[in-house]
């Protein structure tokens, strides 16, 4: 008899994960704590407007990984969408990520690509140490004038701290164009499902050898029961936090209805101090394929994560990793439990990022069942990189 496995968070990391497990032969068992499923990726309709409500705030499905561009198209039908963000500072909207219309227009020129270079060269920090804050790497990439404008205060809000200690991989995810393409990303496939994530993550929970119970927490006595479990909760969760809670961020969302079309866009952030929030979403922009005659708009607010609150992204002090390696060491002691996905790795991971590692760990754990041997306890170690 196969025994089965449990996987416990029935996001993106958890459901793929089920899925390449279930399609092998292996029955796995889901639980979740939320009401629903896909996670922060949870997509509504909303009963009033008919629009679809990225609940935990936008997620926009872009690859290069052709191998999970087929795998999520099983799932659901997508439409193309790019995504193109604004800013409003100082009085102003501007295009992001930087390109050359948003230099031109900041700078008040008219600048060519080559002009633009040489312009932003000389505006450019020099240092010969390692630049390992976001505000080191901001200077040297873009200079003072227009990280003050468009990044220090914005990165303030987004983070609760002085970009001065905020890790400089989170500069890297930020591209500057010297060109007029205005989309936030380049990847080859941009992307959303037609009907949501929520109903494409349950696609891929409806398997004869899958299993799955909502509002259902995990509790440690479970592992005893299962050959194997696969865990994609806070790592410092698993542990009861008994070594102190791990920092992370969270997210708060104003939701507000009206008529007609209230910003134009999908994203618009707000780079000014004096803005308590960083950004507002307005939620029809992300399927442009359909049409409302009102609109729902959501003001987005960060702040530290308390306990009880959902945790969103692991917030990594430049200075400081030894909570974070005593839980790694202890996760590495556990004979039967795996740890994957943007939690359980305490990592910053784009969705095709965490559904390529979770096919790599189902495809992993079947070989190493087959040999007798121990699966890996991380898809990638949370003290490397948090950056893609």
């Amino acid at each position: 008899m196969i025994r089965r496995v449990l996987v416990v968070g029935a996001g993106l990391s958890g459901a793929t994960l089920a899925r390449c497990l279930a399609e092998a032969g292996q029955p796995v068992d889901v639980i979740d704590q939320r009401s629903h499923v896909a996670g922060n990726c949870h997509t509504e309709r909303d009963d009033q407007t008919g629009i679809l409500l990225h609940k935990y705030g936008p997620h926009i499905f872009h690859t290069n990984n052709q191998d999970v561009w087929a795998f999520v198209q099983r799932f659901a039908e997508f439409e193309r969408f790019e995504h193109r963000v604004k800013t409003t500072v100082q009085g102003r909207i501007y295009g992001l990520p930087i390109n050359l219309h948003t230099l031109n227009q900041f700078f008040h020129e008219t600048w060519g690509p080559e002009a633009a270079r040489k312009a932003l060269a000389g505006r450019r920090h020099v240092g010969t140490e390692p630049a390992t804050s976001f505000e080191s790497r901001a200077l040297r990439i873009l200079g003072p004038d227009l990280y003050e404008a468009f990044f220090k205060h914005y990165t303030a809000k987004q983070w609760g701290r002085d970009p001065k200690t905020v890790p400089a991989s989170v500069f890297t995810r930020l591209p500057v164009r010297f060109c007029y393409d205005d989309r936030y990303f380049s990847h080859e496939i941009q992307a959303m499902p037609r009907n949501g994530y929520t109903a494409m993550v349950a696609a891929m929970l409806d398997h004869d050898d899958i299993s799955y119970e909502l509002n259902t927490r995990f509790e440690n006595s479970d592992v005893a029961g299962y050959e194997h479990v696969f865990y994609t909760g806070a790592i410092d969760a698993f542990f009861g936090c008994d070594q102190g809670a791990l920092p992370y961020r969270t997210l708060r969302f104003e939701h507000h209805r009206a008529q007609g079309d209230f910003q134009g866009c999908a994203v618009m952030n707000y780079g000014d101090a004096d803005v308590p929030y960083t950004r507002i979403a307005e939620h029809k922009h992300f399927a442009p394929w359909e049409s409302h005659k009102h609109t729902i708009y959501s003001k987005e607010f960060a702040s530290d994560a308390a306990p009880g609150d959902i945790p969103f992204y692991p917030l990594r002090p430049v200075s400081d990793e030894s909570l974070l390696r005593q839980y790694v060491a202890r996760a590495k002691a556990l004979k039967s439990v795996s740890f994957l996905g943007r939690l359980g790795t305490y990592r910053y991971l784009d969705m095709d990022v965490a559904i390529a590692e979770a096919r790599k760990v189902a495809k992993e754990f079947l070989a190493a069942k087959a040999l007798g041997r121990k699966p890996a306890v991380f898809t990638s170690s949370p003290l490397a990189s948090p950056a893609r």
